[in-house]
């Protein structure tokens, strides 16, 4: 099974889609990275009993493993911890990465400059610029 906000695999991992937020120092702006993230059985059960269920996001954040890899960051993104957050119908789970010395759970904690922005989107545009080159 596969939408837009949620995955199952061969009915043994299960995956549901967030956002890391990173707070842009000096404004009002959040920029976000969108990230799957997988979740028990039971937390990934109660999570889609809730979907559209006005007032979910009263719901205690479910722990997870995060299995998206940003490539900016090194050293890898893949299986940091997460707290998954529900938010009301409609918005996609706020991801709130484990305290630690990663650089990207740094930067959710801390924030990023506009220049970091401008250096994430440049490396981004680059490495898909090469990936269409023959």
């Amino acid at each position: 099974m596969l939408s837009s906000d949620q995955c199952v695999i061969r009915a043994q991992h299960y995956f549901v889609k967030g956002l890391i937020e990173i707070p842009v120092i000096g404004s009002d702006e959040v920029f976000s990275w969108a990230v799957w993230v997988s979740l028990s059985s039971d937390n990934f059960s109660r999570a889609a009993d809730l979907w559209d269920t006005v007032g979910r996001e009263t719901e205690k954040p479910y722990f997870g493993w995060l299995t998206t890899d940003l490539s900016v960051y090194s050293p890898t993104t893949l299986n940091l911890k997460t707290r998954v957050h529900t938010r009301p119908v409609g918005e996609r789970p706020f991801v709130e990465l484990e305290p630690t010395d990663h650089p990207l759970a740094i930067e959710q904690r801390t924030g990023i400059t506009r220049d970091r922005v401008r250096e994430i989107a440049e490396t981004l545009l680059h490495a898909t610029r090469n990936s269409n080159q023959p």
